[in-house]
C-alpha cells in the first residue's frame, strides 16, 4: 500500500497577475519503507513538490492521499497537526531556535503536539545518546559545528516517531567528511523502516536511496 499518492498535481503561483507554473502533471506513488531521492537544479521544482509532500502547501489543482486519506483539502490547523504526527523535517539550515539548548530543541515538536514532557524528555535523552550529543544537551545551536546542529536536527526529527522522514539537502552546508556522517545516519533511519524522502542537486547524496526521481521544469521525467 501507498504512504505517499500524488496525482495529477500542479502548482500555480500568480505573482503579480501572470501564472508561473511551477509543478505540472505530477503523479507519485510512494510505499512505506521507500528511501527517494528528489533530484532537480535550482528552480526545477523540487523544493515546491517536497513542501506539498510535507503539508507545507498545497496543490492548485489535483490530489494528494498521506495514508490514503486525501489532505490537500485539509484546512490549516488540520495540517499541522498530521504534519506534527506523521512527518520529520531535516533541512540545509538546520533551524535550530537560537536561544533555546539542545535538549530543548530536540523537544520542541513534542510541546507544538501538547504531549507529555516527562515521557517525551526522556525519549530527547535517548535520540540524544543515540547521536552522540548528550554532552551538549544544554549547549546553544552557535556553540555547536555544523554536523553537532544536523545531528541535533536529526533528533528533532524523531522525537515524535513519525513514518516519513523528508530531507532537504541535508548535507548543503556541511563539509565531505561530516557529510558522510550525515548520510549514514540518514541511511539508519531508513533501516529502521522510515519511509525517507531526500531532496537533492548533489548526485553523491542521491546514490544512498534506492530510487531516483528526476523532476526537471516542474515535471517528472523518469522514476
Amino acid at each position: 500500500m501507498s504512504i505517499i499518492s500524488l496525482r495529477d498535481v500542479y502548482k500555480n503561483y500568480e505573482p503579480e497577475g501572470f501564472t508561473v507554473k511551477v509543478l505540472k502533471d505530477i503523479n507519485l506513488e510512494l510505499k512505506h519503507g521507500d528511501f527517494v531521492a528528489i533530484m532537480g537544479t535550482s528552480g526545477s521544482g523540487k523544493t515546491t513538490l517536497m513542501n506539498i509532500i510535507g503539508l507545507l502547501d498545497t496543490p492548485t489543482s489535483g490530489s494528494y492521499y498521506l495514508d490514503s486519506k486525501e489532505v490537500s483539502k485539509l484546512n490549516d490547523d488540520e495540517m499541522s497537526h498530521l504534519r506534527n504526527k506523521k512527518i520529520g523535517f531535516i533541512f540545509q539550515s538546520f533551524y535550530l531556535i537560537q536561544f533555546s539548548n539542545v535538549l530543548e530543541n530536540v523537544l520542541l515538536p513534542a510541546y507544538y503536539s501538547g504531549h507529555d514532557t516527562a515521557k517525551y524528555t526522556k525519549r530527547a535523552i535517548q535520540l540524544l545518546e543515540e547521536f552522540g550529543m548528550m554532552d551538549k544537551k544544554k549547549s546553544k545551536p552557535n556553540q555547536l559545528s555544523g554536523g553537532q546542529q544536523q545531528r541535533v536536527a536529526i533528533a528533532r526529527a524523531l522525537i515524535n516517531d513519525p513514518d516519513i522522514i523528508l530531507a532537504d539537502e541535508p548535507t548543503g552546508q556541511l563539509d565531505s567528511e561530516t557529510s558522510l556522517v550525515i548520510m549514514e545516519y540518514i541511511e539508519n533511519l531508513h533501516k529502521m523502516g522510515k519511509t525517507v524522502i531526500l531532496v537533492t542537486h548533489d548526485k553523491q547524496t542521491a546514490s544512498y536511496a534506492n530510487k531516483i526521481i528526476n523532476i526537471i521544469d516542474g515535471g517528472i521525467v523518469d522514476s
